[in-house]
């Protein structure tokens, strides 16, 4: 049986015990941490406007918050280490809108700030924009792009939504709430309860919980000292570095083309690009994040690699014959039928005609190609 490991923690004044496993997993906090959490001594606000802490079922509730919260300590860990790589640039595109900073919160409950997350809703990305929503306020998504995972894209469509937001409902606390339930719901709610205090509206569970969440989140990352979360600068994550170069692809371009003219590998430009879905660029123009210092010659490597894909790729073009089907002309070639889509950008289910033109390596080089790390699409 594994053993249990003591750290010791000094908090107000008092001498705290929390035990991790033998796999170094904290258990969750003592109740003299969690009792002590409790006892704010100033004013809270969100944006600007304070939360009613006078008023006892606004007090429940975010006392509730907040033990929920510190209960999940690997989860706040990760609040605190992912804040360094991303709210300098979500700070920085709230200030040039003069926009209230205490926003950027909403996403540590929306997403902990992680690109790829979603929602059973459809919800997706660092603030969790749902496909309509999103593309109605300039988000690209679709089988190539998709912009909610972009962090930089993504908070300039939350900009512009809680902006507009704001100037219907002139209330943060609201906008914020309107996010997560929706304008039309909110002015209903509104309207039927004859009042706009958000505090002393009956909103959908998730919504009641919302802004109290954002504040508590807000809170607990502001002073995680206080809270017993005693992280170095070395432990916090780094904001990515990278350089920004424009790709142009005269036709579907295998991502590893990139990735070999940045000197990088499959993996980090898909890291760098979280946006960009699947294996291949579309034909056009992109613009994509590269190591820093790999943009110095990146074109004449790009050029010269791009060149010989295209004489590759004339190569290893088979044309499909009548009778032909994937299973059949991946097994006629030997190689596994979710390499061929790969190669080919192609989709599972997604019939093939006379004619069609699929790309196929042979066996000495399938395993160079196949060697890529997996996207998530």
């Amino acid at each position: 049986m594994r053993g249990r490991v003591c750290l010791f923690l000094l908090f107000s004044g008092m001498a705290l015990v929390i035990t991790t496993d033998g796999w170094g997993q904290p258990t969750p906090p003592g109740p003299a941490l969690l009792i002590e959490s409790l006892r704010v001594q100033s004013p809270l606000q969100f944006c600007g406007e304070t939360v009613p802490l006078d008023n006892q079922g606004v007090l429940e509730r975010f006392e509730k918050e907040m033990l929920i919260a510190l209960w999940d300590q690997p989860q706040v860990i990760l609040w605190i280490k992912r804040s360094t790589r991303y709210f300098p640039i979500i700070e920085e595109m709230l200030a040039e809108r003069h926009l209230p900073d205490d926003l950027k919160y909403i996403t540590l409950i929306e997403s902990a700030l992680r690109p790829h997350i979603g929602s059973p809703k459809g919800a997706l990305g660092f603030w969790q924009f749902t496909k309509g929503t999103g593309r109605k306020y300039g988000l690209r998504i679709d089988d190539a792009l998709d912009e909610r995972r972009c962090i930089v894209a993504s908070t300039r469509a939350a900009i512009a939504c809680l902006t507009e937001l704001h100037e219907h409902f002139r209330s943060w606390t609201l906008a914020a709430a309107a996010f997560n339930m929706g304008k039309q719901g909110l002015q209903t709610e509104i309207l039927a309860q004859k009042t706009d205090d958000y505090y002393h509206l009956y909103l959908p569970l998730e919504t009641q919980r919302y802004v109290l969440r954002i504040v508590a989140a807000k809170l607990i990352a502001t002073h995680p000292e206080t809270y017993g979360f005693h992280l170095k600068e070395t432990d916090l994550y780094p904001p990515h570095r990278y350089d920004r170069v424009t790709v142009n692809c005269p036709d579907g371009l295998p991502i590893t083309i990139v990735a070999e003219a940045a000197e990088t590998t499959f993996k980090i430009i898909k890291d760098l690009n979280p946006a960009v879905r699947g294996y291949y660029l579309n034909e056009g123009s992109h613009t994509l994040f590269i190591p820093v210092g790999t943009a110095l010659g990146f074109q004449s490597r790009y050029a010269t690699l791009l060149h010989q894909w295209t004489i590759k790729k004339d190569e290893y073009i088979y044309v499909v014959k009548k009778g032909d089907n994937l299973s059949l002309i991946a097994e006629r070639f030997g190689v596994p039928l979710t390499t061929l889509f790969l190669w080919n950008d192609l989709t599972r289910g997604e019939p093939i005609h006379p004619g069609d033109r699929l790309i196929i390596y042979p066996a000495s080089e399938a395993a160079d190609e196949n060697d890529n790390p997996a996207a998530t699409r």
